[in-house]
C-alpha cells in the first residue's frame, strides 16, 4: 500500500529477475522506446508473433499514459524466469472503476477505448493498479510458445 491507500505492484524487479530496460519517457519519445523494447524483448528469446504481441501490447500502453495519464510516464521491462514482464508507470488521475471492471471488447465503431482492452489480449496477464497519483499497468508474456498463448485472453487483472 502507498501513503493513498491504494495498492502498489510488487517490487519492480524482484531479486530473481533481470532488468533490460528502464526508461522515462514522453510525447515524442514513443516509437523509439518501442524499438528498444522491441529490441529488448527479441534479445531475451521473445519471437515472432509474441514478439509483435507483446510490443504492441507494451505501445498500447505507452500510448495511454501520453494520452490519459499526464503526458508522460516510465516503463520497465524485466526477464523473470521463463517470462518477460512489463510495467508502464504514469502520474495521471487513475482509471475509473466502470472502465476497469469492463473486459468487453469496444464497439468496432469506437475510436477510443482499445488500448487496455488490447493489452490484456495480446499479453498472459495484465494487473492494473491506479489512483488519483497514477496508474501501474503490468503485463507479462510467457517466453518460447507460452503457456497461455494471447489468442486464447488468457490475461488476469487486478485492482
Amino acid at each position: 500500500m502507498t501513503d493513498d491507500g491504494h495498492p502498489r505492484p510488487e517490487a519492480v524487479v524482484s531479486a530473481t529477475g533481470r532488468l533490460l530496460l528502464a526508461e522515462t519517457f514522453a510525447r515524442g519519445e514513443v516509437t523509439g522506446l518501442r524499438h528498444a523494447l522491441s529490441a529488448c524483448a527479441e534479445s531475451a528469446g521473445l519471437r515472432e508473433q509474441r514478439l509483435d504481441d507483446f510490443v504492441l501490447a507494451v505501445n498500447e500502453l505507452i500510448t495511454n499514459a501520453v494520452r490519459h495519464g499526464g503526458g508522460a510516464g516510465q516503463l520497465r521491462l524485466w526477464h523473470a524466469g521463463a517470462a518477460l514482464v512489463c510495467e508502464v508507470s504514469d502520474g495521471g488521475g487513475g482509471i475509473g472503476a466502470q472502465r476497469l471492471d469492463n473486459h468487453q471488447r469496444p464497439s468496432p465503431s469506437t475510436a477510443g477505448g482499445w488500448g487496455l482492452w488490447l493489452a490484456e489480449q495480446l499479453s498472459d496477464t495484465m494487473e492494473v493498479t491506479t489512483g488519483p497519483t497514477g496508474t501501474t499497468v503490468r503485463i507479462t508474456t510467457a517466453l518460447g510458445d507460452g503457456v497461455g498463448s494471447a489468442v486464447s485472453g488468457g490475461a488476469e487483472r487486478a485492482k
